[in-house]
């Protein structure tokens, strides 16, 4: 499944030479196996980590390679967040191909390891900020790398969204809300 693309791991971890794991994920790339989401930073955020996010486009296929089974999904042990966020983040960069407003999706992550899913730029330099939870309900810590981000940018930062397996739509205050995973298709659930 998706995640830190750091070549130099993943070739140390596979004994392949640096330039050949980065062709291959050239490659990957080029042919719509796999998505680079790019690291967001910002004069403002100069704490950045520039290591892009890969994405896994068929969700199917993520979940075969992480071994998760019809069976396995609800183990408690099973990898089922990072596989919804590779799923949310997908769909928002599908669904960003044919919007009427051109926007960037990145991923943050500083070097005190707060981290934001996914960062919605528009060029006017409005943020969204985007967390994936595969919980049916949703805490205030859930919000700490979107609140970190509305401390740093101010207002900039329109909108933070917890994206979250339950079914309603919550306020956590100011510009914060939680919204279930189908906001991406409903659009009237987003406020």
């Amino acid at each position: 499944m998706g995640g830190l693309a750091v070549i130099d791991n993943i070739s140390r971890d596979l004994g392949v030479p640096r330039n050949t794991v980065k062709r291959y994920v050239d490659l990957l790339d080029l042919v719509y196996l796999i998505r680079r989401i790019p690291a967001w930073s910002s004069n403002s955020t100069t704490r950045a980590i520039a290591t892009p996010k890969l994405l896994v486009v068929d969700s199917g296929l993520g979940a075969h390679l992480a071994g998760l089974t019809p069976s396995r999904i609800t183990d408690i042990t099973a990898p089922v967040g990072p596989l919804l966020e590779n799923f949310a983040l997908g769909e928002l960069a599908r669904q960003l191909t044919w919007a009427e407003e051109p926007v960037r999706l990145y991923h943050y992550r500083d070097r005190d390891g707060v981290e934001v899913d996914g960062i919605l730029e528009r060029a006017s330099g409005e943020v969204v900020g985007i967390e994936v939870k595969a919980a049916e309900t949703v805490r205030a810590d859930d919000f700490k790398g979107l609140q970190h981000l509305a401390r740093r940018l101010g207002d900039r930062l329109i909108a933070g969204y917890v994206l979250y397996a339950g079914q309603e739509t919550l306020p956590f205050g100011g510009r914060m809300r939680a919204l279930p995973l189908s906001a991406l298709w409903e659009a009237s659930s987003a406020p």
